[in-house]
């Protein structure tokens, strides 16, 4: 299956922003790359922007991990907003 690369939008809120979610993610779907792009991280409340590559399943999955332990993902839509 071919590598794609997907960019979207993480909110971090309700305590989601203290806890290492994209480390977790990444000890549990190692084959998919990401490269944070654009971040502002406060106390109440985190965005980034992030760059995910890998297969499309295998993203997808990562993707679902973070929803499942409260991450907010939204496409970057146009992909204007952040280069790569």
């Amino acid at each position: 299956m071919p590598t794609i690369k997907r960019k979207c939008w993480l909110t971090f809120e309700g305590g989601a922003q203290q806890q290492p979610r994209l480390w977790e993610m990444s000890q549990k779907f190692p084959e998919v790359v990401f490269d944070i792009r654009q971040a502002s991280v406060q106390e109440d409340m985190g965005i980034m922007a992030v760059l995910f590559e890998g297969e499309e399943d295998d993203i997808q999955s990562a993707l679902d991990h973070l929803i499942d332990s409260g991450v907010k993902v939204d496409p970057v839509e146009g992909g204007s907003l952040v280069a790569g």
